[in-house]
């Protein structure tokens, strides 16, 4: 039996920035990961990194037009790249820890056997590995510390036929080589908005299907109806309020049945991607066997230090059950290494505002509250808004599409939340969440100078209406 200061279960953000550090500290570490696949965790593999480098190929090949034959053949090489940036990653990151002496990188299923001892079994890429002794049986290996970073998986709902050869996941649809004439996405969420956005720029005939009335029914109300007319001009079709009743497989093509207002409608799809969310992934981690409590939701229930209740054990990332992003992975790693090394300061309560992105055309970026939220909270609220065509930098760039928005506290001016749908809102929005956590009154960023052209500098002009 193997012994260490701290076993990691899983190369995610967190697993593996915890895993460096506490190794710079001295510590002998075992970071075990299920599939060599998926070094670096899923930003890396299966999320952020290959959707982004998709979404920039998207883009450049919307500009150039053509036929669907000549974009399904652009498409075809961003496949192609997007899993050459993939493996560089993947392997820079294996690297950064295999090289490092404190470091067993361990290949394998990890499970619960106590708190304290886990059994890593091996799985199909990792039976002849050293480190599973070349044989089925498990490596036993002891832990002071024990951190859980397994990450989220697909939520796959029980729909009849979703079994079938041309149905995918986020997961999966990063693999397929041919552009889908037609794709039919299953869920209105921030996942499937952004591959709707995509492929509608490859040059698919989209289609998102929602079972929920309201579109984007937790973003505010003005950015969410921007949003959805951003789409549907761009000849994205959502439709709302529908039941799926089932996936019926064809010749050369997939039927989804669906159910809206009483009437049955069939859509013929090329591809069919269902986007109904993720769960916290602990599957097989036998955590009944250390007596790690769960959520009503399947996530490893944590306090504000990511503690769980058993003594030893903590959780960090997606399976820890908080929001989905690969930032809030690192930040747990934070709270976790000062709760270890450090004061013991850091919290889930103090990291400030999270901000958050979706990569449309144009993205959508928000941090903080909405205006519906504000008013509920009791709030004396003022907002602002400005359409992105307002901003210089946006006609510069092609892109006036879009609106921006900010939600003020009336009696303090403190910003309470902006809402940007434009062109680089991605990296507008990490000001407006240092203004928030710095309790800067709106003025600051309505007078600051910024650079020309920009579309930083539209602040000027947004929050100079507010009102």
């Amino acid at each position: 039996m193997d012994r260490y200061d701290a076993a990691i279960i899983g190369f995610g953000k967190g697993g593996k920035t915890l895993a460096a550090a506490l190794a710079k500290s001295g510590q002998r570490v075992a970071l075990v990961e299920q599939s060599p696949e998926r070094y670096g965790g899923t930003c890396i593999n299966v999320a952020c990194i290959p959707t982004k480098t998709l979404v920039h190929a998207a883009a450049l090949s919307q500009a150039r037009g053509g036929s669907f034959d000549e974009r399904a053949e652009r498409y075809a090489a961003a496949i192609d790249e997007k899993n050459r940036v993939t493996g560089m990653l993947r392997e820079k990151n294996r690297r950064k820890l295999a090289d490092d002496p404190q470091v067993d990188l361990i290949d394998g299923r990890a499970a619960f056997v106590s708190a304290t001892l886990l059994a890593v079994h091996p799985t199909a890429s990792s039976a002849d590995d050293d480190c599973a002794n070349g044989s089925n049986e498990p490596l036993l290996i002891e832990a002071n510390r024990v951190f859980v970073n397994t990450g989220a998986r697909a939520f796959v709902p029980p729909i009849p036929g979703v079994d079938g050869p041309r149905v995918h996941t986020s997961d999966t649809l990063l693999n397929v080589r041919e552009l889908p004439k037609r794709l039919v996405i299953i869920g209105g969420g921030y996942i499937g908005l952004e591959f709707a956005s995509m492929f509608a720029n490859f040059g698919s005939t989209v289609s998102v299907v929602q079972n929920e009335e309201t579109f984007l029914p937790r973003e505010d109300g003005d950015i969410a109806a921007a949003v959805l007319a951003s789409l549907e001009d761009r000849g994205v079709r959502v439709v709302r309020a529908a039941a799926i009743e089932r996936i019926d497989e064809g010749a050369g093509e997939a039927t989804v049945v669906i159910a809206t207002k009483g009437e049955r409608e069939q859509l013929a799809a090329d591809a069919v991607l269902v986007a109904t969310g993720r769960r916290p992934n602990v599957e097989g981690l036998d955590v009944e066997a250390a007596g790690i409590e769960l959520t009503d939701r399947g996530a490893v229930r944590t306090d504000e230090r990511l503690r769980t209740n058993v003594e030893g054990v903590s959780a960090m990332g997606d399976v820890a059950g908080g929001l989905q992003f690969t930032y809030i992975s690192l930040d747990d790693s934070r709270i976790v290494l000062d709760d270890i090394l450090g004061s013991g300061e850091r919290t889930t309560e103090n990291r400030g505002a999270v901000p958050y992105s979706v990569f449309l055309d144009p993205p959508f970026s928000r941090v903080g509250m909405t205006e519906q939220e504000a008013r509920s909270a009791g709030y004396a609220v003022q907002t602002a808004l400005l359409p992105a065509a307002a901003i210089p930098k946006a006609q510069v760039l092609g892109k006036p599409v879009g609106l921006l928005k900010a939600v003020i506290d009336a009696e303090t001016n403190l910003v309470l939340g902006v809402h940007l749908f434009c062109e680089e809102s991605h990296e507008m929005i990490n000001l407006a969440k240092l203004a928030i956590d710095a309790d800067l009154p709106y003025q600051r960023l309505r007078d600051a100078i910024y650079t020309h052209p920009t579309m930083s500098e539209a602040f000027n002009d947004l929050f100079a209406a507010v009102g």
